[in-house]
């Protein structure tokens, strides 16, 4: 037996007869790593930034936090939605579409990311403006956004969506691997730029070329992977293969990447409310929400780790037709992800001092650097509460996308964002200002939360009626 078939023996097993939690571990630990170092190598942007004790510096670091969260919605678009629809053809047998499906999210991606980066270039002021930055902030903003997504969203958006499709296929070391290495890089070029190469006051500008040659290591990597894989995977990057994905095939795609995508737009919608409602208290407010929106992303990581690992042994059970296996997955991950909140609770509400003072210095401006801090500490124990709230949310996103329920996700996307979290922020911000505006995420995840486990429940009793 060749080794590549060999390969493919193993992959199929993974999928169909490997005890559940082995088989999702086999596939989630991999993309749990890459997801934490991933968030190291963004947070560390937030870490080097924090050392100079600009509070300002910080806070436009937040603002182009929302810009990367829309590359992500684009990855989505094509890796999630590309990547789930790949898996369940694989689980039917009809690998000859997958590639083609593959191939047209490559391209899709690459297309994407030329039109986003130039709309970002052409536009930068006012939507800076739009954010919430102010005449303190946006100077550093512009400095963050040129390189990071006008420069860098080709390289960003196409390493996450050949990431995505590498997993779905059963390679999730290699995509890893590539995210992982990535970050390392990054870690290492941060404080070269920021304090040895760029002058002073050019910290920004530093942090993000860093993070732009990283990412474009990632990419290169990640593309080397793809390649290769498509000589054992049915994988495609030929442009012939993209234009012969087919009618329905390239509906189920957006199908299901539409939705994931609006799911971290909206989110990214929710950020802009959220940093316009703090920002209008002060500069200071938006630091603060800042810093916090960056410790929290730790549990956050691991759970959407879980997801992913998750999402490509549902999608091959639910075509294949083994719903036992795929209930079981579901569940597993379930358990695993909760677990990972409960924990995530304790540590902040214990040490929440400690890590928000990771990612700020006291040493030039105190006064300033101290009030954020206290409001970091304070945001910090009331937003940790919504993590097991969050972890659903995420969790029966993921279940959704993987078995094709596109209308699902993308009615739990508007009604979780536009129904419950972003009118909370109003209300309670209105009612109890910036202690009240914090709260909001707790509100909104627990309504979301519990929309969202009807929905999934109400979807899969259609399931098994379907198959009675």
């Amino acid at each position: 037996m060749t080794q590549a078939k060999k390969q493919e023996v193993s992959k199929q097993e993974l999928f169909e007869k490997v005890p559940v939690p082995k088989a999702l571990m086999t596939l989630a630990v991999p993309t749990i790593i890459s997801q934490l170092i991933h968030l190291v190598y963004n947070m560390v942007d937030a870490f080097f930034i924090g050392r100079t004790g600009n509070s300002y510096m910080m806070a436009a670091a937040s603002l182009s936090l929302t810009l990367m969260l829309m590359m992500i919605s684009f990855s989505n678009l094509f890796g999630v939605g590309g990547g789930s629809l790949v898996a369940r053809l694989i689980g039917a047998k009809k690998e000859e579409e997958a590639r083609r499906v593959s191939a047209f999210s490559f391209y899709g991606a690459i297309l994407a990311a030329v039109s986003y980066s130039l709309l970002i270039g052409l536009f930068m002021d006012p939507i800076m403006r739009m954010l919430g930055a102010s005449d303190a902030t946006i100077g550093f903003a512009r400095q963050y956004a040129l390189y990071v997504v006008v420069l860098g969203a080709l390289p960003s958006i196409l390493m996450n969506t050949i990431a995505h499709l590498l997993r779905n296929v059963g390679y999730a070391k290699q995509a890893s691997f590539g995210l992982s290495g990535g970050g390392i890089l990054n870690i290492i070029l941060d404080p070269l730029f920021m304090f040895v190469i760029l002058p002073d006051g050019m910290e920004v500008a530093g942090a993000a070329l860093a993070t732009l040659i990283s990412n474009v290591a990632s990419c290169v990597y990640l593309l080397y992977a793809f390649r290769q894989a498509t000589k054992t995977a049915p994988l495609g990057i030929r442009p012939s293969d993209a234009l012969k994905i087919g009618k329905e095939n390239a509906k189920s795609l957006f199908a299901v990447g539409i939705p994931s995508a609006m799911l971290t737009a909206l989110l990214d919608v929710s950020n802009v409310v959220l940093n316009a409602l703090a920002a209008a208290h002060s500069d200071l407010v938006l630091a603060g929400i800042g810093i916090v929106m960056k410790v929290e992303r730790v549990p956050n990581a691991i759970n959407i780790g879980i997801c992913q690992g998750m999402l490509p042994i549902v999608a091959y059970n639910y075509a294949s037709g083994n719903r036992e296996r795929m209930k079981k997955t579901i569940d597993t991950a379930r358990l695993y992800g909760l677990s990972i909140a409960a924990v995530s609770i304790v540590m902040f509400l214990i040490f929440a001092p400690g890590f928000t003072r990771i990612f700020l210095s006291t040493g030039s401006d105190a006064q300033a650097a101290l009030a954020t801090l206290s409001f970091a500490a304070l945001f910090l124990r009331i937003r940790c509460l919504a993590a097991p709230l969050q972890f659903l949310n995420f969790h029966t996103s993921y279940c959704m996308q993987a078995m094709g329920n596109g209308r699902g996700t993308l009615i739990h996307s508007i009604v979780r964002q536009l129904a419950f979290y972003i009118p909370f922020m109003y209300i309670l911000n209105a009612l109890f200002g910036y202690v009240g505006l914090t709260f909001a995420i707790v509100a909104g995840e627990g309504c979301g939360a519990l929309f969202a486990l009807w929905l999934l429940r109400r979807y899969l009793k259609k399931v098994a009626k379907q198959n009675a």
